[in-house]
């Protein structure tokens, strides 16, 4: 059976404009995508996915939407067609304002001109619906327009003004934030507007900061809407892929990440960063993460000085977040689960007596690592058969309990001290008995099973400085009795 890799995507963190972050992230990005086997966004992928850029700017726009027009005063309407195609397309990825909204209605206009004259009535109407629908009194010009397509052009807005409209509300994490509905600006969030049913192209802009375009279907009797303008804005795709991370919370950086891994698609995330730590080397750390399941699947780094990071630093840290494999030059989790970045004496002051440098060995499957969590493991096993063992014998006195109240019910019943066969109640209380007999003594069995059990691995296993913390929970019904143990360990 063939190898199939996880489809990935590299975004950096920390400061977007830190041109060493980006430098050494696209030289990660490199080293990855030169691998055959590996399914790896470009960075232009990931730009085109989240951030489409017009390739043409509002000057080319103008000119090749007034070169279609020549088109179609000379009757060449498949050629005007396909340009006007063309740059409702570059348009639509152009920044929200008036400038694009203007080459908007050019372009719309151009195209309902253009249908008409190849007969295509209802399409050249929905072209000038697309400008009446955000602008009902747009006038047309009658120096360019004749008069019978202005009598068709009031028809469709005295149509669209009795058409049912849609309540459509625009909310924002980031409040006051400009929408922008096909490149007109309408408000600020919360903005709420009756709207034709139909798709609109949707940007919401706070200062800098620009959520995702999004397309949205206007539909029903309400359209609500949250943009989380506050991540989205987090996000760039220029100079590199990379998530704004100032305040040092890493947790909502990487929660921040499996998001954008879910909106591109893609199965892995590989978040890249500079560790600056107050003393001590530098570090360029990558961490995994699985989008569908939210995990850290594994975290690495090498320790690196000024812009480029070595060729051969990049290739083991490329082995290690595709493979797990951790080479002697490159710096892997250690057994506690910190990195040498978070332990003491990375990112908030001077290693203490007890602190690790994970410069060597390949401390994931060799040497002490695996005695030590050989024995770590015997110590939590026996943890965990002795919580099992409480837990069943808890459950089997609740289960006691519930059998009693059975006995009682049943000597009630009695004739005579025999269970007629007719007295249905009768005959299920004591079924009920049974199934709980046979539980009680199930639970009794298996939880001095699950003590001796623990008793000896705890004597088999060294002594540790702490307990892991263990909780047991109990359930009961009328059909019998469940114990659930959890733990960190």
């Amino acid at each position: 059976m063939a190898y199939s890799a996880p489809r990935r995507t590299v975004v950096a963190s920390g400061d977007c404009k830190d041109a060493e972050l980006s430098g050494q992230a696209k030289a990660f990005l490199g080293a990855l995508s030169s691998r055959p086997e590996q399914d790896t966004l470009s960075a232009s992928q990931f730009s085109d996915r989240l951030f489409p850029q017009s390739t043409k700017s509002y000057e080319d726009l103008h000119r090749q939407l007034e070169a279609a027009q020549d088109q179609f005063y000379e009757s060449r309407n498949a050629r005007t067609l396909q340009a006007v195609d063309e740059a409702l397309q570059q348009i639509t990825r152009l920044p929200g304002g008036d400038a694009r909204w203007k080459l908007y209605v050019e372009a719309q206009l151009l195209h309902g001109l253009n249908y008409r004259a190849l007969g295509k009535q209802k399409e050249s109407d929905t072209a000038f619906r697309n400008v009446l629908r955000l602008q009902p009194d747009y006038q047309l010009s009658p120096d360019y327009f004749a008069p019978s397509v202005r009598q068709n052009f009031d028809k469709l807005r005295k149509e669209l003004a009795q058409t049912r409209k849609v309540k459509l509300s625009v909310k924002s994490t980031l409040p006051a934030a400009d929408v922008y509905l096909d490149g007109l600006k309408l408000g600020q969030t919360p903005l709420s507007l009756d709207a034709v049913p139909g798709t609109y192209h949707l940007t919401l802009v706070k200062g800098d900061t620009t959520s995702f375009p999004r397309h949205i279907q206007v539909q029903g009797t309400e359209t609500p809407l949250l943009i989380d303008v506050a991540y989205e804005g987090s996000v760039s795709a220029s100079p590199f892929p990379c998530l704004a991370a100032s305040d040092g919370n890493d947790e909502r950086t990487l929660s921040h990440a499996v998001r954008l891994g879910g909106t591109l698609g893609v199965e892995e995330v590989i978040v890249v960063r500079l560790e600056r730590p107050s003393s001590g080397p530098k570090w360029f750390a990558a961490t995994v993460l699985n989008v569908e399941g939210g995990q850290k699947l594994r975290e690495g780094g090498f320790k690196t000085q000024g812009t480029d990071a070595p060729n051969e630093a990049l290739a083991a840290l490329v082995d290690f977040v595709t493979t797990g494999r951790s080479p002697s030059n490159l710096v892997v989790m250690n057994a506690n689960g910190k990195a040498p970045w978070d332990a003491p004496g990375g990112r908030n002051g001077s290693a203490s007596a007890g602190g690790m440098d994970l410069t060597a060995p390949n401390l994931m499957s060799e040497g002490d690592a695996s005695g030590a969590r050989s024995t770590s493991g015997l110590r939590t096993a026996s943890y965990v058969a002795l919580g099992t063992g409480v837990a069943a014998f808890g459950g089997a006195g609740v289960v006691r309990l519930l059998a009693q109240k059975d006995v009682n019910a049943l000597e009630k019943r009695l004739d005579n001290g025999r269970i007629l066969s007719s007295d249905r109640e009768a005959m299920g209380l004591r079924d009920s008995l049974v199934q709980k007999s046979n539980v009680l003594n199930g639970l009794l069995i298996g939880g001095s099973a699950a003590v001796v059990t623990g008793a000896v691995l705890y004597l088999l296993s060294p002594d540790s400085s702490s307990a892991p913390s263990v909780s047991v929970g109990l359930s009961a019904d009328s059909h019998g009795a469940a114990a659930s143990l959890s733990g960190s360990f």
